[in-house]
């Protein structure tokens, strides 16, 4: 009788957490897809050095930042002057980032992303060709329901080497 019990236990305990478990196992599938197309979204802003996009994907939070190879920048304002207008429309005429290997992991109303990228631009100054490769990591808030950009972080394509990239 006590195994009985025990076992009808045991199964609801099991049916409960499915019902729990399976729910949020879909809403992260939604989140996860949601920041891949912010993602997309934020590779086409690069793309157009777009800054009324940037205004839209980046959170507003004081606390925002961008890091890159040539420095970091904190705001929303200084992200889309500095690093968008600035960095990629000053810079490049024409611009196209790849990202690939897209990895989300969603925590509540917080996630990150982990990707390695593949940029071709055309120097604006003299028109050379320009190409590099990186990996970035990008972390991300819910707010008002709509996922937003809290931080970025990309580097170039890793070195390797004897004493490389210290």
């Amino acid at each position: 009788m006590v195994h009985a019990k025990t076992h009808t236990s045991r199964c609801a305990f099991l049916v409960l957490a499915l019902a729990i478990a399976l729910p949020l196992a879909a809403d992260t599938a939604s989140d996860e897809n949601e920041i891949k197309e912010l993602i997309a979204s934020y590779a086409a802003m690069v793309g157009r050095a777009d800054t009324a996009q940037a205004e839209k994907i980046f959170s507003n939070a004081p606390e925002v930042t961008f890091i890159h190879p040539r420095g970091e920048v904190r705001g929303r304002q200084q992200i889309v002057t500095d690093v968008i207008q600035n960095l990629m429309g000053g810079t490049f005429s024409v611009r196209k980032l790849t990202p690939a290997n897209v990895a989300v992991h969603v925590y509540g109303d917080t996630a990150w992303s982990e990707f390695s990228w593949d940029f071709v631009a055309t120097v604006r100054k003299d028109g050379s060709p320009f190409h590099s490769r990186g990996v970035e990591s990008q972390i991300y808030r819910r707010e008002n329901g709509q996922w937003r950009i809290v931080h970025v972080h990309y580097s170039g394509a890793p070195l390797s080497g004897e004493l490389k990239g210290f």
